[in-house]
């Protein structure tokens, strides 16, 4: 089955946004199994807002 770029909705601002064929391909090589929730620009800023506040998901014992 050939994969086809799909319409999908950010969660957080509403816009819809492609989920091209190759990122299609590149999520499933990666193993990834769910399609992105945020558009391109909100992926970036919720990255940026996790980098900026030294906030991480990992408990570090150091």
């Amino acid at each position: 089955m050939s994969l086809q770029d799909k319409s999908l909705q950010c969660s957080d601002c509403g816009t819809t946004f492609t989920f091209s064929a190759g990122e299609q391909e590149f999520f499933k090589s990666k193993g990834f199994t769910n399609e992105p929730k945020r558009c391109p620009s909100c992926r970036r800023a919720n990255k940026a807002k996790r980098s900026d506040s030294g906030d991480y998901s990992y408990n570090s014992k150091w």
